[in-house]
This record gives structure tokens, sequence and C-alpha cells, in this order.
């Protein structure tokens, strides 16, 4: 019931950044102390037992990233757009539903044989995952699984994913 309340604060913003996309807004649950914890809790609940890292993509799932390992004594790496890391390991290109966009692994944050968990708010179309999960194995990393608070399943970001564990909180 705490999830189902948590969830119910998603905010839809119709048209955003374009027209005709709907943007699934995460403001309303992160600012509710009880729905933050519901959402991190249940995230935290379909964690593969041997995860050991959390790969948090920017920016909302720095966020995720943060309380997860803070509250479950993970390791957390940001995947950062470009330009804001000093020492990068690997870069990724790819493309999002309505343009493209680059992520970028901190230099030395991932061990070979490390296993980590691909954490961020929104699986659309699935460009993004695939990106971080790239960069993740790039660098010798395992992942144990991408694990989402909202997926879009009509995007086909989970069919992009074959071979990996996906875990979403709600389906839209």
């Amino acid at each position: 019931m705490r999830l189902d309340r948590a969830l119910g604060l998603l905010r839809e913003v119709p048209d955003f950044p374009l027209p005709g996309v709907v943007f699934r807004d995460l403001t309303p649950v992160l600012a509710d102390p009880d729905a933050l914890r519901a959402v991190v809790d249940a995230l935290q609940d379909r964690i593969h037992p041997d995860t050991q890292l959390v790969a948090a993509v920017e920016s909302r799932g720095f966020l995720l990233g943060a309380a997860l390992g803070y509250g479950w004594r993970y390791g957390v790496v940001p995947l950062r757009k470009p330009g804001k890391l000093p020492a990068v390991t690997h870069r990724v290109s790819y493309a999002l539903e309505y343009g493209e966009a680059t992520l970028e692994l901190p230099a030395g944050s991932i061990t070979p044989g490390q296993h980590v968990v691909v954490v961020d708010d929104v699986l659309a179309t699935g460009g993004t995952a695939v990106a971080a999960c790239e960069l993740v194995e790039k660098a010798g990393g395992v992942v144990t699984g991408v694990s989402v608070v909202l997926e879009i399943p009509g995007l086909g970001g989970r069919e992009r994913l074959a071979g990996h564990r996906v875990d979403a909180l709600l389906t839209v």
C-alpha cells in the first residue's frame, strides 16, 4: 500500500520536452519522505543479492542510486553527461526517443568482475539503459540488472535489454 501511494504521486507533464511527449515527473515522489523511502525500499527488494555497486544514470538516477548506496552499503558510480568528469574510462553515445545523448564512466570506478546494478527513473526506448550496461561491461563489470521506477513498455526498452534482468516498480 505504501508503494502504491508513493507511485500515485508521479506527475504527468504533457508536451515536455517536446510536443507529443508525456514527461513522467518523479519530483513529487522525491519530495515526500515516506514516498521516497517506499520507492527506494521497493527498488532494493528487487536488486540481485550479488550486487556490490550502483551505476546511477544522470540525473534522477543519481538521487535513487545515492539512497540505495547509503541505505544498503553499495558503492555508487555516477554515469555522467559529457564534460562533467575530469577523467573518463569509457563513453557511449545513443539515441533517445526525442534526440541523442552520451554517457561517460568515471575512470577507475568499476573493477573487473564487480557486480553492478544500473539504476534510473524511467525505462522508455532503452537507449540510456543499454548505454549504461555497455559502459559497465566495457569496464569489466557484470550487470546484475537494470532497476527503474517507471517503465513505458510501448517504447520497447525491455526488448532492447534482452539478456539483462529488468525490474520496474510501475508500468504505464
